[in-house]
């Protein structure tokens, strides 16, 4: 962590500058030591082929208020952290919660894995990696571990009355989580990492229900490094309850094929959901059909189509230095040209399927071992402009945000959380009930139009995976044109 004092005497730690103006931030420094000592020092213990200690020191706000009442406010302080070893093939894995544990929990994770090994005799090698000795501080701006929680209440409880008392809202929904972490990783190769990092997210939901039907809309804010993304949302919010109530007299779209136009928010979210999880290696490995679809070489789109997932690209809730198995993030390109040119790899996978190592591996907390994970997510940006993407249709459909979806394999349904018809050139009604199904290949295929305005979103929830959810992410798009898509609505 930065502390900005023309007094400080400043001192460089890898590619980060740390001022010691505090006591605090001595013994900080004075506990790093200790810690990486220690845990180079039970690294020794290892009798497996490869094993790493990671140690994490989290302070986290959760807020959650339902209309009038407050349903929680926590302020939580946890140290833990894991032992994973490899043998023959075999994952050992042990967490703790004291340091104290640390030799034993080293013995205890080779002991797991000798066994697993011994049994399962796989061939499980990983991607060869420089040893890295790094400390990376927050170069953060406004720390939201540093405001008061008097002060984010009082925000979070204006926020709310502006969504109460607008019209014919109902309820109203809003949450609130900042996190700040010490993150401690070191492996047998040499390698050790410090990384500290900060994540703060939240919704504010208005909810708006007419004899049987309730309609919402939220304002969202995320950031890995700027306590300012929550405030000044008063006009968003109110455009999010209005656009709830709205959806109250909207009429049904009717169900058919249409050209549609996603926005940056919904394209970034489709790429994510319906390709990013397709390409994590882990799983591909798994599953032959899908490896044979997404293999190198493969076109699925115009020459305008790139996507790619990225751990630099920031700031964002989905960029970190290093990935959780000490790896560089880098900018990885899935598909480039409209052909498959990547896939997102941890040191297994990558080594597995004889691909390069990309920094992939993820994890939501010390309790769970890596897995292959998306950072932020992206289709990268072209020349059209909004304005030339619509002119040409003569009845379509322009979605703005969404809800997430579902996926199975390739096949996707996503519910935006606004929609409105396109005719004859111009926006016009808005419409309800607006499902959007198909085939992420054919939709791939069917992009005829990418825009010149390119947005990053960083939103409130996480990526679900494996068990660990919600995980931080991003994703960016411009808007982005697609033919024959097929939207589920009442039918006429």
């Amino acid at each position: 962590m930065t502390h900005e004092s023309p007094a400080g005497n400043e001192k460089e730690r890898g590619n980060s500058r740390v001022s010691f103006d505090t006591e605090k931030t001595v013994m900080t420094m004075r506990d790093m030591l200790m810690t990486s000592t220690r845990m180079l020092k039970a690294l020794q213990r290892s009798t497996a082929e490869y094993c790493e200690i990671r140690i994490e020191e989290t302070e986290e706000t959760i807020v959650r208020l339902r209309g009038n009442e407050t349903e929680l406010v926590t302020q939580n302080v946890s140290v833990g952290g894991n032992v994973r070893a490899l043998y023959q093939g075999g994952w050992g894995f042990a967490s703790f919660n004291r340091l104290d544990d640390l030799e034993k929990k080293v013995d205890e994770a080779c002991a797991q894995a000798k066994i697993l090994g011994e049994r399962l005799k796989k061939d499980i090698r990983l991607y060869p990696v420089d040893p890295i000795v790094d400390y990376v501080f927050g170069q953060f701006k406004k720390e939201a571990f540093a405001v008061p929680l008097s002060e984010k209440m009082e925000l979070l409880q204006e926020y709310n009355r502006i969504v109460l008392d607008s019209p014919e809202i109902t309820s109203s929904s809003v949450y609130y989580l900042d996190r700040h972490t010490h993150l401690h990783f070191a492996n047998s190769e040499g390698t050790y990492i410090y990384q500290e990092k900060m994540d703060v997210a939240g919704s504010i939901t208005a909810v708006a229900t007419k004899d049987r039907l309730t309609t919402q809309e939220s304002a969202s804010f995320g950031s890995n490094q700027d306590y300012n993304v929550v405030l000044g949302l008063e006009e968003e919010i109110k455009e999010a309850a209005d656009a709830a109530r709205q959806m109250l007299y909207a009429p049904v779209v009717e169900g058919g094929q249409y050209t549609v136009i996603l926005d940056p928010f919904m394209a970034g979210t489709f790429v994510h959901e319906a390709f990013g999880h397709l390409s994590e290696a882990d799983d591909l490995d798994e599953d032959e059909r899908m490896k044979e679809l997404l293999k190198i070489g493969t076109r699925y789109g115009s020459e305008d189509l790139d996507i790619y997932d990225s751990g630099v690209e920031g700031p964002n809730r989905g960029e970190c230095k290093y990935d959780d198995e000490g790896v560089p993030m880098q900018k990885t390109y899935l598909i480039k040209g409209g052909v498959v040119v990547g896939h997102l790899h941890s040191r297994e996978s990558a080594a597995k399927m004889g691909e390069s190592v990309t920094g992939n591996a993820r994890a939501i907390n010390y309790r769970f071992p890596p897995i292959v994970r998306m950072r932020t997510t992206c289709i990268a940006p072209r020349e059209h402009t909004f304005e030339e993407m619509i002119e040409s249709i003569s009845l379509g459909v322009y979605v703005k945000g969404g809800y997430g979806g579902e996926t199975n394999g390739e096949m996707f349904t996503f519910a935006p959380s606004r929609a409105y018809m396109i005719r004859n050139g111009a926006i016009a009604e808005m419409v309800r009930d607006v499902n959007l199904t198909g085939n992420v290949f054919d939709t791939l295929r069917n992009i005829d139009m990418i825009g010149n305005d390119f947005e990053y979103k960083n939103s409130a929830g996480g990526c679900g995976k494996g068990s660990q959810s919600p995980l931080p992410v991003a994703q960016g798009s411009p808007h982005i044109r697609i033919k024959n898509v097929i939207i589920g609505g009442e039918k006429k």
